[in-house]
């Protein structure tokens, strides 16, 4: 996978951009982020503005966006994020970007293989050694972890947090949990669901489960009042800067991009509705339970399916739902053809980025790299169908198991 994105995907985007006169700067999306925080934290200005879009467009495109050139890119790479993201930058901002880009891909290949082992602690599964490495060579080669390490993405390490509150949810640090669920409010799009999800179990037995939702909400207080003593009135220009995002990006949902509107809309209501009922029959189950790691990871998968984007690293969230998956492929496999055909199918979705970036990478040392980079986007073929074939595979496993054994729940 990094073999192809280095000499088949990279190259051909360059040799695009070089063809049609589009900018390419440090392309990391560490980077608008960094200079919003700088700019608010030592210099006062506000990081929505349109003065310092341009010079965030300076830093990743190289130059200024030009309206007037057609082919220069839509996104505006403005700061469209809550303002207590510069607090987890601020220490960042007196260095060279160069040195806080190389640290923070590190800090994220080393949380996004840490997060692989919690999750497999969150489902209760003990894999042995030679597995978990499988495990981890895979996920840290997977397109959606790749493209996400290469852009600096803020995506993962949102995951990589959202991973250790449920991990220390499970292990029943509340409080600590509490916390850092706020802190990956950052992306609000990622924790929304989950959210809602741990609220329901949460009512279903206060008494013993309030602590995470008093350390979640004290949390957020505090970052929201720090956020209006260093930007007053910055929650209207976050919805300003979220509205422009989506009109300049295009921004859809992934069943927008199968099917789109109005079908997509009914299908991501149902998948929603089918999520919320399976949330709402788990909401007594202890946070160690087999059941609660199913739920949260059938959580997660359909918070892939709706929000509006469909950029691979998103995909992120899928890692629990997929572990799910392969730990009961057996039961799926032996209840009926449909669901074999299925499992094949979705198998198939998420093997295909590996198949085809390995056959290229390979190719990529014996053909003319023009010849190969026209072929760059065969990984990215399934891309939109995984999240379908996981989350879909999810919810009918759940609803035949809890169907066949009303008693037992999915472990």
């Amino acid at each position: 996978m990094w073999t192809y994105a280095n000499r088949v995907l990279i190259p051909y985007q360059i040799a695009d951009a070089a063809a049609h006169g589009r900018p390419r700067g440090n392309l990391s999306d560490l980077y608008p982020r960094w200079i919003g925080a700088r700019e608010l934290l030592l210099r006062g200005r506000d990081p929505y503005s349109a003065e310092v879009s341009r010079e965030i467009q300076a830093g990743y495109y190289g130059r200024p966006l030009d309206p007037s050139r057609p082919n220069d890119p839509r996104d505006q790479q403005g700061f469209a994020y809550p303002v207590y993201v510069v607090f987890f930058l601020a220490p960042t901002i007196g260095l060279p970007f160069a040195i806080v880009q190389k640290a923070f891909f590190w800090i994220l290949v080393i949380l996004t293989a840490a997060s692989t082992q919690l999750w497999l602690r969150v489902l209760r599964w003990p894999v042995p050694m030679g597995d978990q490495i499988a495990l981890l060579a895979l996920t840290l080669g997977s397109l959606p972890v790749m493209q996400g390490l290469k852009l600096q993405q803020m995506s993962l390490l949102v995951a990589g947090l959202m991973a250790i509150a449920i991990a220390l949810l499970v292990a029943d640090h509340a409080v600590a949990a509490g916390f850092l669920l706020a802190l990956a409010s950052m992306k609000p799009q990622f924790v929304f669901l989950l959210l809602f999800w741990l609220a329901l179990w949460t009512v279903a037995d206060w008494r013993r489960r309030y602590r995470w939702a008093v350390s979640f909400l004290a949390a957020m207080v505090v970052l929201m009042a720090a956020s209006e003593w260093y930007l007053p009135h910055w929650i209207p220009r976050f919805w300003h800067a979220v509205r422009e995002y989506q009109r300049y990006t295009g921004a859809f949902s992934v069943m927008d991009s199968l099917i789109g509107a109005p079908w997509s809309r009914i299908l991501e209501l149902v998948a929603v509705a089918a999520t919320m009922g399976v949330c709402w029959r788990e909401r007594r189950q202890a946070a160690n339970a087999g059941s609660f790691a199913f739920t949260l990871s059938l959580v997660l998968a359909t918070t892939v399916l709706v929000v509006p984007t469909c950029s691979p690293h998103y995909q992120v969230l899928l890692i629990p739902a997929v572990l799910v998956l392969v730990k009961e492929r057996q039961t799926i496999w032996r209840r009926s053809i449909a669901n074999r055909a299925l499992f094949a199918i979705t198998a198939a979705l998420i093997l295909w980025p590996w198949i085809s970036s390995l056959a290229l990478a390979g190719l990529s040392f014996v053909l003319p790299p023009q010849t190969v980079e026209r072929a760059w986007a065969i990984p990215f073929w399934t891309v939109t169908g995984i999240p379908v074939g996981v989350a879909g595979l999810m919810l009918v496993h759940y609803y035949q198991r809890t169907t066949a054994s009303p008693g037992p729940r999915p472990s």
